[in-house]
């Protein structure tokens, strides 16, 4: 049974950041986090009344089947203290606003997992901005898209999360065009084995990748990529700046894997985020893989025990629509 981090798990960690003469009041769980354990820890006795704990446990780790996993495949499921740390380096070397690093503990000491504890930016995400103060929404999605362009013109010559590039490794020698289809052809067989749809239109689904992706032109500059950039994981400060957060799956990539991303989950925001020279053989391949990803990926974390299960059905079903509707 997995239980959650409460105030006496905490307490050591934050009076360790803040100090021995502050108090843990309170301890939330945040919703959302499938890979790690996100909580609000609330104090007193320091000017400081809140801060953010990141816990990589293994029981907050809702991902079933995580074992034989290759680690170098930017597309493996990013968790972990290295990979977060990693990409808090590459983003503050850009300029790149992040919940800024208050301790990081990977010695099991302190905790029973590896650990961070951040800043917390407690007004809220983007998301719910663009709901709750539309005007401020619209200043804070400007600061992102300058954010997103000065992350993709940084450019270099491998592809992989930057964790990996960081200890000298590479990802797979095959190009990113090939590297998404074999990815999107796995989907489909996975697809098919859990709904009927998919596997009534199998052999369609796989003759129109292959097709996509002939059109495909190399490439051997990459850009650095989020990789899950939606606006449930942009924060904004205080001043209306945006803060990205969820950045262990910093990577290396083909900007039109984020963009297609972007366009799917900003929808008619898109184009303030939008920018020219984008390849559209890509963005074509990419966005029937991206959907079917976003079939396989909810319904696979639907075999564990995540709690929204509502939710993840919703999505899965509305892209298994989508990528049908792609079909010639």
């Amino acid at each position: 049974m997995r239980k959650p981090a409460e105030i006496e798990d905490l307490s050591g960690v934050v009076r360790d950041v803040l100090g021995s003469g502050c108090r843990v009041a309170a301890v939330d769980r945040l919703r959302g986090g499938s890979k790690k354990g996100v909580y609000r820890v609330r104090v007193d006795g320091t000017p400081m009344p809140s801060v953010i704990v990141y816990s990589w446990a293994e029981e907050e780790n809702f991902w079933p089947g995580q074992d034989g996993i290759d680690l170098s495949d930017p597309f493996a499921p990013a968790s972990g203290l290295a990979p977060f740390l990693a990409a808090q380096r590459s983003l503050d070397s850009l300029g790149v606003r992040a919940p800024r690093v208050l301790l990081a503990d990977g010695s099991r000491h302190r905790y029973r997992a590896d650990v961070a504890v951040v800043e917390d930016i407690s007004a809220g995400t983007l998301e719910a901005l663009f709901e709750r103060d539309p005007a401020r929404a619209t200043t804070a999605l400007n600061d992102l898209a300058e954010m997103v362009d000065l992350m993709h013109r940084h450019l270099g010559p491998n592809y992989g999360r930057v964790d990996l590039l960081e200890q000298g490794g590479t990802a797979s020698g095959v190009a990113c065009e090939q590297l998404v289809l074999d990815r999107a052809l796995r989907d489909v067989e996975e697809a098919s084995g859990r709904d009927r749809r998919i596997a009534a239109a199998d052999g369609h689904l796989r003759d129109r990748l292959h097709g996509l992706a002939t059109l495909v032109t190399p490439r051997a500059e990459y850009g650095l990529i989020h990789g899950e950039l939606g606006p449930d994981h942009v924060l904004v400060d205080a001043d209306g700046h945006a803060v990205l957060i969820d950045i262990e799956g910093l990577m290396y990539f083909d900007v039109e894997w984020e963009h297609v991303f972007l366009q799917l989950r900003f929808g008619k925001r898109y184009p303030v985020l939008s920018r020219a020279g984008l390849d559209p053989q890509r963005l074509a391949l990419y966005t029937l893989a991206m959907r079917l990803s976003l079939v396989v990926g909810p319904l696979r974390l639907l075999d564990g025990d995540y709690p929204g299960r509502a939710f993840m059905h919703q999505i899965a079903e509305h892209n298994l629509q989508e990528a049908l509707a792609l079909l010639p």
